[in-house]
């Protein structure tokens, strides 16, 4: 009697919708425009590039625009079809699209930076131009008349910005690997804090303006939540990259949050659980389990006339340990620990299967990424790759 087979379960993962390979260099930045199959690129080769997708299936650009530098950045306003354009040297340019996307007028332009634009951002709500570069300065002009309304200098340059239209909070993430809050008026701004939880630069901030949370991601390989709307200074640490975070979209109508980095991977964060803060190390001399001195207690190993260990932490209770006392390893994913790390034994102990259950899932773009873009409205993906390479994925398979 022939035994039943059963089906296996299918792996739910992004699908590959379309490729756009005709660029002769990095795009920079590339969005998917909202309720029109498109996308707006531009490029280190200096081009605006409108691309609509045609009867044969394929992405054929509708415009095709040459600039006097490289585009660095951009910031594209669906509801007025504003498209400002950073480039290399310092400029920013800006577009009215038409509404078949088959022509571009220009509107205006900012001497922004005395060099690269690393972000641009426009705010329709306060008609204002918001834009960091490489030459440590925060601007923000006026969309209306082009005037620059204030100037604001970081300590390093830019490399992520978010503003809040509410309380006209500015968001800015920087190389020194510091979140800057800044309170911007029209004419003038204050500084409300900083933070700093990443060893490397931040390299993409990402603000959820309904849970008041912000999303930081860094050359470090790790992603921090700030609870700014908390006020109770909560960090949530999220490790699941082997490469520097390129990339974070939050995903509001079904919380969960998404990240790439530029080995290629697209990682899906479920931010309906609760999450754990990772606790501090803590000091010691000696470990805090078999009380073994560590090497630079001289006296403790001069007494007990013991060799000196080397420290270590257990990322589950922060307690410095020895290598024999925390040589197993376990996920935390509640923690934000999707891959293994160094656990004490009685930690290792106290975790059940249960609490090593997943809570992100991991899959490969087969490109390394330089820029992510989420649309909502179709749960559509876009990356852009050091290949040249844009793609176009379907991700309500798996942020639903």
């Amino acid at each position: 009697m022939a035994a039943e087979i059963q089906p296996k379960p299918q792996t739910r993962t992004p699908v590959l919708l379309n490729k756009i390979e005709a660029s002769q260099d990095v795009v920079n930045t590339a969005v998917i425009i909202p309720k029109e199959d498109g996308v707006i690129s531009v490029s280190d080769d200096r081009t605006i590039r409108i691309w609509l997708k045609r009867d044969s299936g394929q992405y054929w650009p509708s415009i095709y625009h040459t600039m006097p530098a490289s585009c660095s950045c951009m910031s594209f306003n669906p509801e007025t079809r504003r498209l400002s354009v950073g480039m290399e040297n310092g400029t920013i340019s800006e577009f009215i699209l038409s509404e078949d996307y088959n022509k571009m007028t220009p509107e205006r332009t900012y001497e922004a930076h005395q060099g690269k634009v690393t972000v641009v951002l426009f705010v329709l709500e306060m008609e204002w131009v918001l834009s960091t570069g490489q030459d440590k300065n925060l601007t923000w002009h006026c969309s209306e008349s082009g005037t620059q309304l204030g100037l604001y200098r970081t300590i390093a340059w830019v490399s992520g910005l978010q503003f809040d239209v509410e309380t006209r909070h500015a968001f800015v993430g920087d190389h020194s690997g510091q979140v800057t809050i800044l309170k911007l008026e029209q004419d003038s701004c204050s500084l409300v804090t900083t933070f700093k939880g990443h060893t490397g630069n931040v390299t993409a901030l990402c603000w959820d303006p309904a849970q008041r949370v912000l999303f930081s991601g860094s050359s470090d390989h790790s992603i921090i939540m700030w609870d700014i709307g908390g006020r109770k200074g909560t960090a949530i640490e999220l490790q699941g990259h082997n490469d520097k975070v390129q990339g974070l979209c939050y995903a509001p109508h079904t919380h969960q949050l998404i990240s790439c980095s530029s080995d290629g991977g697209i990682v899906i964060w479920n931010m309906d659980v609760t999450r754990q803060e990772t606790p501090e190390w803590l000091d010691s001399d000696s470990c805090q389990k078999c009380e073994q001195p560590f090497f630079w207690n001289f006296k403790q190993m001069w007494d007990s006339k013991k060799i000196g260990l080397r420290q270590h932490h257990c990322r589950k209770c922060g307690q410095a340990v020895c290598g024999k006392c925390s040589a197993k390893r376990s996920t935390i994913p509640l923690m934000g620990f999707e891959f293994e790390v160094r656990v004490c034994d009685s930690c290792h102990e106290s975790i059940t299967d249960e609490d090593r259950a997943p809570t992100a899932t991991f899959h490969d773009s087969k490109h390394s990424i330089v820029y992510m873009h989420y649309e909502p409205t179709t749960g559509w993906l876009l990356t852009s790759g050091a290949d040249k390479v844009v793609k176009l994925w379907d991700m309500t398979p798996v942020v639903s």
